[in-house]
């Protein structure tokens, strides 16, 4: 980047000092010359003279930035941290993935929601990026209309934004049309639209829109497009693509099942960036993923930790060449493509040799054959709580409370992988859940065991599902909803989303549902052990997970029974935030903390969101990830206590141990759920389960 800049800036002015370094300044930098003129200097280790003909001023004026920036404070030794880190994964983006450009934007700072910054960043690669005579075509969503709205007027000539899909007469802000429109509008171009649905009824009346010379011609001009700027979509449930309406007349499990991990321009892509075939392939108005690939400059502006995945396809299918992104969701694109290293560079630590003494390549546990640890398991979990669970039709996978179903009550019906006992087969019993469909380590239950816990729980009433929020469970959960809907069992479902690190709050509906569902399971089948109807019992469910938070720290990673290896590296020094229940990494790494400082984090970010005042009542669960003792936990919920109390909030009740486990993951969090009267009463009302037992 900086080679090519130098180029381009000799024989000229480029050597003057009152040159504008800001006209050639590396998206990564964002638009500092300041930061520049540093990275160049302290982490590049350019001499003065490099740096001038990298940035293409004088060395004077190379000399006054590093000046001027010790004084501001940008530099001290070293940068500061959020800038080093927001550096370092955007140098690394770029060189991994072989992009073009990238601008990664610092991890939250708490004073502006995510899609603003993104917005912003993306409005300022507008203003580098476009130029008079371009043909820009623009995609649609969220982040993209964000772009928009903080993108500034331009000196620009002869420039068109054309839409790269079809529209809608949905009703949301950010439709195809005023996306454009917005874009068109910020930068003082010309704007063409695709007149015609982004979703027709058929392949034939497909063919037929594109045979009209109007769109024949609005297409001619989106295939002149030099540019495009587009959002990724996740497959997530409150994602774009299942809120957009777009969508309606076709079942996604179509392309979950066929291994769709996210979306580009409306074209589904797997986990390799491969395009993903289904019902819409032949329904679709719009650019083509061929057709967006041959574009010179293609702009993603994305950010969300649930977007990892989503990212990286469109990263490994060679769909972007600049991206905007945000440093957490940078952070975990590169972990999740095998990046090793990064930490220790940014937390500017050198790594630590092991010596062959001290060094263990396996994790020791009691296993047989590792590939039936799951058979095995339940096998056990049976034996040992024949009194509270069974088999259903002689099926480990699905198992039903001996006193929970019965006539005239609403069926509760929970569920998710193993690995994270006692959730959720612990909870299965009078007054809590009536039956639990049980999947593999880490991974959703099939249909079919779920399918038997709804008949198993069914009286009569409906049943509700309640489960976490992850592509697998909720593809599994919707097949299973639709069949037993078939049968004639109506069912309603809540996803728990608690874990408020791992999207931010204008996300909501995207987050994770990690240990706080412990008190959503329990709202839930207080509820329909009292004999709250269908939709009263879906209600208080959906308060009780509204009203819950949860944020895990890890100090050390599990490891899989079939590999007996940590399935990712956390430094000796080093702690992970916001940690799923899947042996995922965290959001973010730190430097490991006292257990206060830990605990205040937490919980100052809870507070951000819980909105408690003086004299309400909340309930705490301090749990463990497997391989935290009691001891440690203790320490925790001192501080919790601690916390509440001073702001004169009191402990309605508390639970501290094992309740949602990552295998032998050393680590905890923190949930708390903000009572009302409603939820205090189901909260004490009696069940009697294997691991939960209230009188």
């Amino acid at each position: 980047m900086t080679s090519k800049t130098s180029s381009s800036r000799k024989g000229g002015a480029g050597r003057s000092a009152t040159t504008d370094p800001s006209d050639a300044i590396p998206l990564r930098y964002g638009d500092d010359p300041y930061v520049w003129a540093c990275w160049l200097y302290y982490e590049d280790g350019m001499t003065q003279g490099e740096i001038a003909d990298a940035m293409g001023v004088s060395r004077a004026t190379v000399n006054s930035y590093l000046a001027d920036a010790r004084e501001k404070g940008i530099v001290n030794i070293s940068l500061e941290p959020a800038r080093l880190a927001s550096l370092t994964i955007a140098q690394e983006l770029k060189r991994h993935f072989g992009l073009s450009d990238c601008l990664v934007v610092p991890s939250d700072d708490n004073a502006r929601p995510l899609i603003d910054r993104l917005g912003v960043a993306g409005a300022m690669a507008l203003q580098k990026l476009v130029k008079s005579g371009d043909t820009l075509a623009v995609s649609w969503g969220r982040t993209v209309m964000s772009v928009g709205e903080h993108a500034e007027a331009q000196a620009l000539q002869d420039m068109t934004v054309v839409q790269a899909t079809g529209g809608t007469t949905a009703a949301f802000s950010y439709t195809p049309e005023l996306c454009a429109a917005s874009i068109a509008r910020a930068i003082g171009a010309r704007c063409v639209g695709i007149t015609a649905p982004a979703i027709v009824k058929s392949g034939a009346l497909r063919q037929m829109l594109l045979d009209e010379p109007l769109l024949q011609e609005q297409f001619a001009t989106l295939s002149q497009a030099n540019r495009i700027l587009f959002g990724i979509s996740s497959l997530r449930p409150n994602s774009t693509i299942h809120t957009s309406g777009f969508f309606d007349t076709v079942s996604l499990q179509d392309y979950l099942a066929a291994g769709a991990v996210g979306v580009v321009a409306g074209r589904f892509i797997d986990e390799r960036g491969r395009p993903v075939s289904g019902p819409l392939d032949d329904r679709t108005v719009g650019i083509s993923l061929d057709v967006l690939r041959r574009i010179g400059t293609r702009i993603a502006v994305a950010g969300g930790f649930d977007k990892v995945p989503a990212l990286l396809a469109a990263l490994r299918g060679g769909y972007v060449n600049v991206l905007i992104t945000d440093a957490a969701t940078g952070h975990g694109i590169l972990r999740a493509d095998g990046v090793t290293g990064l930490d220790a560079r940014m937390s500017q630590r050198p790594k630590l040799a092991q010596t062959p003494s001290s060094y263990r390549t396996h994790v020791k546990k009691f296993l047989n054959n590792p590939n039936e640890v799951v058979e095995e398991m339940l096998d056990g979990v049976v034996r040992a709580h024949r009194d509270y669970i069974e088999p259903i039709n002689g099926s480990h996978r699905a198992l039903v409370a001996k006193s929970g179903p019965r006539p005239g009550k609403v069926g509760l019906v929970i569920g998710g992988g193993t690995g994270h006992e006692p959730c959720f087969l612990g909870y299965v019993g009078k007054g809590l859940a009536d039956a639990v469909a049980v999947g593999n380590i880490f991974s959703s239950p099939p249909p079919d065991p779920i399918v038997q816990c709804a008949v198993a729980a069914s009286g009569g009433e409906g049943v509700l599902f309640v489960y976490g929020n992850y592509a697998g469970d909720v593809m599994n959960f919707e097949m299973a909803a639709e069949i037993a809907e078939e049968k004639g069992i109506k069912v309603r479902t809540v996803l728990t989303t608690d874990d408020i690190a791992s999207s931010p709050i204008e996300d909501r509906e995207g987050r994770r549902g990690v240990a706080g569902n412990f008190f959503i399971f329990k709202i839930a089948g207080a509820a329909c052990d009292q004999g709250l109807s269908l939709d009263a019992c879906e209600a208080v469910t959906r308060k009780a997970n509204l009203r819950t938070y949860t944020v895990g720290v890890a100090l050390e990673p599990c490891a899989m029974p079939q590999t007996r290896r940590h399935n990712f590296e956390i430094g000796p020094d080093d702690m992970e935030i916001g940690m799923g229940i899947h042996g995922e990494p965290g959001v973010t790494r730190e430097r490991i903390k006292p257990a206060d400082d830990i605990t205040d984090a937490i919980m100052d970010n809870i507070f951000k969101e819980m909105k408690a005042t003086s004299g309400d009542r909340v309930a705490v669960l301090i749990n463990s990830f497997g391989a935290t003792p009691l001891m440690e936990l203790y320490i925790l919920y001192r501080r919790v206590a601690q916390r509440l109390a001073a702001k004169n909030i009191e402990i309605e009740a508390n639970w501290i141990g094992h309740y949602c486990t990552s295998l032998d993951m050393v680590g905890a969090s923190i949930s708390i759920l903000h009572l009302d009267q409603e939820l205090t009463g189901l909260l004490h009302h009696p069940c009697e389960t294997a691991f939960l037992r209230i009188n």
